[in-house]
């Protein structure tokens, strides 16, 4: 009686240890496979692969949806592997490139303003440059005053650091 349970016990062992040699390659040397292949393929370069029971599972970051798709489509198709789970994320877009500065120009009419403004007041020279009036020349106090009070109500932005006072 007992060589037949021995014997049961014996082919169980052996049916196992056949079926494991069967199961294909480890998860270890899987894994290997994978980064050998990410060293030569650009698309893979920013991505880590972990396998488990055959179960590869993709993290890290990709430049964009197509990446994504062709690493999981890449590694799927490797020896040994069952499943991908791919965990891996995409890139954010760059930032829009920063706008040009606009130098923006005074109409004719405002310029014409700020002219007449100033027709008055002796001893005063107004250039433009972009969106400002830009006054030289030598001055009153009193015709300071009153020449800040026009481009204010202008609305013109002015550099009068070129003002001298009498």
């Amino acid at each position: 009686m007992k060589l037949p349970k021995f014997f049961a016990a014996a082919v169980l062992v052996a049916a196992i240890s056949f079926s494991a040699c069967k199961s294909g390659p480890k998860d270890a040397d899987i894994q290997k496979a994978i980064e050998e292949k990410a060293k030569i393929t650009a698309e893979m370069s920013g991505i880590k692969v972990a396998v488990d029971k055959g179960v590869a599972t993709i993290t890290g970051e990709c430049k964009d949806a197509d990446c994504k798709a062709a690493c999981e489509k890449m590694i799927g198709g490797m020896e040994g592997v069952k499943s991908v789970v791919n965990n891996a994320t995409i890139a954010p877009p760059p930032p829009p490139p920063a706008p040009a500065s606009v130098t923006t120009m005074l109409d004719a009419a405002t310029m014409q303003k700020v002219k007449d403004g100033l027709k008055d007041i002796k001893g005063i020279i107004v250039d433009f440059a972009g969106d400002k009036a830009v006054l030289s020349g030598t001055i009153s106090k009193a015709d300071r005053m009153k020449i800040m009070q026009m481009l204010s109500a202008a609305k013109v932005k002015s550099d009068v650091s070129k003002l001298m006072d009498k």
